[in-house]
């Protein structure tokens, strides 16, 4: 898969039932949805750029979860970006598939 300029670089992910793939696109500022066809379906664009990893959760798994970092950012990224590190939540059309468990 390839991005355009600016988009940032993928991260982490996670998959919902209808087998598409959110990714969020560390320095990009968005999570992004693709089809199992690799078709770009849906972007959501957070007031942050570093949003880091995506999951789903919530009682029936239709809330998406994103983390952003702060770690490592200037006092003037901070300042342009308030809200970096925070955790937000989305309500989505459509649900995720429960996590697996670690076997080891």
């Amino acid at each position: 898969m390839e991005f355009e300029e600016g988009a940032g670089n993928p991260d982490g992910l996670t998959v919902d039932i209808d087998g598409c793939l959110w990714v969020a696109m560390a320095r990009g500022g968005t999570v992004r949805r693709y089809t199992p066809s690799g078709a770009l379906d849906r972007i959501i664009h957070f007031p942050v750029s570093t949003v880091t990893s995506c999951t789903f959760g919530g009682a029936d798994l239709d809330l998406l979860f994103v983390t952003s970092a702060c770690v490592g950012r200037s006092e003037v990224e901070l300042h342009k970006e308030p809200h970096s590190g925070a955790v937000f939540v989305c309500e989505v059309s459509v649900a995720g598939l429960p996590a697996s468990r670690f076997a080891g």
